[in-house]
């Protein structure tokens, strides 16, 4: 009997889908050893509101109302897995306000609301955002500084960001911080800090933030600390 030539139709789709089989297979693959497979979260099961002091040296926890906070909507309540606000004030200074943004994202992507984008949406005009040093008894890391005025004045900000153990400044930073670890297979949270008052002297208000930070971050244990800094700034 003669042989039967096969038909180049047939071998051609049978290569094709064999290609087809062997790019899906390796692209799983790929997949499945790039997935974050581990959760870095320094809070836990533990709340905000319990880690934080409500009186921190001479500033006592005064009200949760009056900041300046993302519109709230589906999309911060994904990104946010808790929220604090408090005001504090003692005898002689302009209220404290502070807000602290955990995220304990259990996707891999992070995204924070910071204040160059929330301020805005309030009606807020800024001023350009600058680094400034936090010094502390050992060592010191660097946070952010700007200003935002309005109708009723101006009230000056500090913030920071930890994503992990990373303490990015800026938006790419941040999202490179994300990428870094996902690539080692982890899966960071993230907490943005935030404090701020409202007075006529930026200098005045920075000094009297800046000794804000540093009571609150002695009165915290280590364990506590680490929710909001990275263990190598402190």
């Amino acid at each position: 009997m003669k042989p039967v030539a096969p038909d180049i139709d047939s071998v051609q789709m049978d290569r094709r889908r064999f290609g087809l089989g062997l790019a899906f297979l390796s692209a799983a693959g790929i997949a499945a050893w790039r997935r974050p497979d581990f959760t870095l979260d320094f809070l836990g099961r533990r709340k905000l509101d319990d880690i934080i002091p409500k009186q921190i040296s001479n500033w006592r926890f005064l009200t949760e109302s009056g900041l300046v906070i993302p519109p709230e909507d589906q999309l911060t309540r994904a990104l946010y897995s808790q929220l604090l606000t408090r005001v504090y004030a003692d005898e002689k200074n302009p209220p404290i306000m502070m807000l602290v943004a955990h995220s304990a994202s259990q996707t891999g992507v992070l995204q924070i609301h910071r204040p160059e984008v929330c301020y805005p949406a309030g009606g807020y005009l800024l001023s350009p955002v600058t680094p400034i040093d936090i010094g502390l008894p050992n060592r010191s890391f660097q946070a952010n500084r700007l200003s935002a005025t309005n109708e009723r004045g101006t009230e000056h900000i500090v913030y920071w960001t930890r994503v992990g153990r990373h303490m990015p400044l800026t938006w790419a930073q941040q999202r490179w911080a994300v990428a870094e670890d996902n690539l080692h297979k982890i899966i960071p949270d993230a907490v943005l800090v935030r404090f701020s008052t409202i007075h006529e002297d930026r200098a005045e208000a920075n000094a009297m933030i800046g000794q804000f930070i540093r009571s609150l971050l002695d009165a915290l244990p280590p364990s506590s600390r680490r929710v909001l800094i990275s263990e190598g700034a402190g």
